[in-house]
């Protein structure tokens, strides 16, 4: 057996079941493996769509995606989604290949060449590396998978040199058991639950790594009466719905506010980052600040802290919530949480009101469960506070790094993960165009996906800041294609609704279909007008 189709081997060894790439003269002895496997093979219409699936696949299944790309070009198109994965703390593996060992930094113009390909990859990966023996191939898998379930979930970048991918594999290619969870620090739960316990106006603000920690994050803010934020990626953990949460209003001036208020805040697996509340480098704190995080690199970066715990969240959370239980009741704050909830709705636009329209009538027409990956549109901005989903992994946003075009290829990810779930993608038309030729994917594994299309005829968000800046509108307006005809020519459905009901029911329909369904809606439709 050579490295490539041990390469495969190892891959179900560790649970790998789906992959992402396109086959190219490079990856040959990596489908020699694939087809003698039990993995199924995704084949995208370009790798930035094998990214990005491989990321909507994690996002929603809560397990690596993985993807095969060749030398150069196929690992070039691949940098976006792992950024975007890098940003957002998800959980990727890529491996590509590399010219002949003996090649490698010399110029000598290689098919595919690329001077040092982990040296392109290293700042958007938890770590990048390129294999110079075949035994360092199984280690290095194993540290992958290990970074993956024991350290914070980014991607990684393992790159083969042709030569070696077909060198034998010898011996020791088995599945390295991943390090335990790190255990609670006993003391710092103990004085965190001291410090909590003490509060008169504590806050919660929760991000992705919170995640499995949902039931005793909801108890311990009934029980502290405190005030609940998420990031994107926390996003239901604590179900929108729960009157001690504020969701991920954190943009709003009035829910900053409140955070500058609190005198303890509770930060889970969250940066607190920017794109939480474009407030400029950081939102005031002014309180003791509690960490809990399973990067320790966060525990005292841009916001320092009184009190950090590194570890896994879950863990951590269900100890704190054990050390909380004696604390004495506390009396409601609910009118101040409402008060600030209405203040963070009183000053909407005139566009968010017709976001605000389609996402309520999207939310009554979708099951409960729905999974929904929304990609850089104005509809999505408002849905990120405005569509309000009960339950963890609900809400895909890549809010981090914030590039156009993953909704599509997310969402087919996403259905390909949890198959048992609806799913659905939001994306504006700009944004759309980035992957369309996704939609060829998504009609070829006969998924049916509604895309919810916010056709406002160009980069709207772009063409409002030049004027507002008085800049000439340069650049964000275009042509597009007839979006019906568009899907018709990709083997897909096109529903152009006519009015609320009308898209209730195309809603309805497209997640009964054997493909995806564009369902196209023009900002400034009537129905969407007060």
């Amino acid at each position: 057996m050579n490295c490539g189709e041990a390469i495969i081997r190892l891959l179900e060894g560790y649970g790998v079941d789906t992959v992402f790439g396109i086959p190219g003269v490079h990856t040959l002895e990596l489908y020699r493996g694939l087809g003698t496997s039990s993995i199924r093979h995704i084949q995208p219409r370009n790798e930035m769509g094998a990214g990005f699936m491989a990321d909507g696949y994690a996002r929603a299944g809560g397990r690596p995606g993985v993807c095969l790309v060749i030398t150069g070009p196929g690992l070039t198109n691949m940098t976006t989604p792992m950024g975007q994965a890098f940003a957002d703390s998800v959980p990727m593996l890529v491996i590509s290949s590399s010219p002949p060992s003996e090649t490698l930094g010399k110029g000598w113009g290689m098919l595919h060449e690329i001077s040092d390909q982990a040296a392109v990859t290293a700042p958007i990966t938890a770590f990048s590396a390129t294999v110079t023996a075949p035994g360092q191939i199984p280690d290095l898998i194993g540290r992958a998978f290990a970074q993956f379930t024991a350290g914070r979930p980014r991607p990684v970048h393992i790159t083969v040199p042709l030569d070696i991918l077909a060198m034998d594999a010898g011996d020791g290619w088995g599945v390295s058991r991943p390090p335990p969870a790190l255990e609670a620090d006993a003391a710092a739960v103990a004085a965190a639950a001291e410090l909590l316990a003490g509060a008169t106006a504590p806050l919660l603000y929760l991000g992705s790594g919170a995640r499995g920690a949902g039931s005793d994050l909801q108890a311990i803010a009934e029980s502290l009466r405190a005030a609940v934020v998420t990031s994107n990626g926390g996003k239901g953990i604590v179900p929108d719905d729960h009157p001690l949460n504020l969701g991920t209003r954190v943009i709003r001036p009035a829910v900053q506010r409140l955070i500058a208020a609190a005198d303890v805040v509770l930060a889970v697996g969250t940066e607190m980052g920017h794109t939480d509340h474009f407030a400029g480098t950081k939102i005031d704190i002014n309180g003791q600040l509690i960490r809990i995080d399973i990067d320790p690199q966060k525990i005292d970066d841009l916001y320092e802290a009184a009190i950090g715990i590194v570890g896994d969240s879950p863990q951590i959370i269900a100890a704190l919530r054990t050390a909380l239980a004696g604390a004495p009741p506390r009396a409601s704050r609910q009118d101040e949480i409402d008060e600030v909830r209405a203040a963070a709705l009183s000053d909407l636009g005139g566009r968010e009101r017709q976001h605000l329209r389609l996402l309520g009538t999207l939310r009554r027409a979708v099951p409960e469960d729905t999974v929904v990956y929304a990609d850089m549109t104005q509809l999505a901005y408002t849905g990120s506070w405005g569509f309000p989903v009960f339950g963890e992994r609900h809400w895909l946003y890549p809010a981090g790094f914030c590039t156009l075009g993953p909704a599509l290829p997310g969402a087919i990810g996403a259905k390909l993960a949890v198959p048992e779930r609806p799913v659905m993608a939001l994306a504006g038309d700009g944004g759309f165009m980035f992957t369309v030729q996704e939609l060829v994917t998504g009609a070829e594994l006969g998924l049916p996906i509604p895309i919810i299309l916010w056709n406002n005829s160009g980069y709207q968000q772009i063409r409002g800041d030049m004027q507002r800046k008085g800049i000439a509108t340069i650049g964000v307006d275009g042509l597009n294609p007839d979006f019906m005809m568009l899907a018709d020519a990709m083997h897909c459905r096109g529903v152009q609704p006519a009015d609320g009901a009308d898209f209730e029911k195309a809603v309805a329909e497209a997640f009964n279909a054997d493909r995806p369904t564009i369902v196209e809606v023009v900002e400034g439709s009537a129905w969407l007008v007060e």
